[in-house]
């Protein structure tokens, strides 16, 4: 196949409908606006969910109850990790790096699907599943959830099941430290 043998797929191309060329065309005159009012003016556009003035369906409407926000993680399984050197520390840049996640500013969560090979690894992630955390210590590495600004470094993972580990335990803690 050469470039000047390539083609669109037939019927992929269509021919666009010119309007206003004379009556004859059977989109003559009005081309196709009717005859008058706002929508056969020059510069009209009409919103999502406009109309015609009257109050709009979804002002109509009740609203009650509430959105949850819920907190979205780019996952990273155990597997997925084979690609690192032994005893490097793996965090959310090397993870783009390596093409494992795309943002780095989005919250990471490691979970246990998976053969960890690697030892010795020190893995940096928002969440982390209880599997995920035991196989990485017993491939003889740590695993550091950070919360918010804070770094959590402990061999037992905080409550997996909550997403984020509770502020009041992160305070006592630092009480039990100082």
């Amino acid at each position: 196949m050469k470039l000047n043998e390539l083609k669109p797929a037939p019927g992929s191309k269509k021919t666009r409908k010119r309007v206003g060329r004379g009556l004859g065309s059977g989109r003559g005159k009005t081309a196709g606006r009717g005859q008058k009012g706002q929508s056969s003016r020059s510069g009209f556009s009409q919103g999502a969910g406009w109309e015609g003035g009257r109050s709009r369906l979804i002002m109509r409407l009740p609203k009650r109850g509430f959105t949850k926000v819920k907190l979205e993680y780019q996952i990273v399984n155990v597997g997925d990790l084979n690609g690192f050197e032994e005893g490097e520390t793996v965090d959310a840049i090397a993870l783009v790096v390596a093409g494992l996640v795309r943002h780095v500013t989005r919250p990471i969560k490691l979970l246990g699907d998976g053969v960890l090979e690697v030892k010795g690894l020190t893995v940096e992630v928002d969440a982390c599943s209880a599997g995920a955390a035991a196989a990485v210590a017993a491939a003889g590495g740590s695993v550091v959830v950070l919360v918010g600004d804070e770094e959590l470094d402990e061999g037992d993972v905080p409550d997996v099941h909550a997403g984020v580990a509770d502020a009041g335990d992160a305070d006592a803690g630092a009480e039990e430290t100082a």
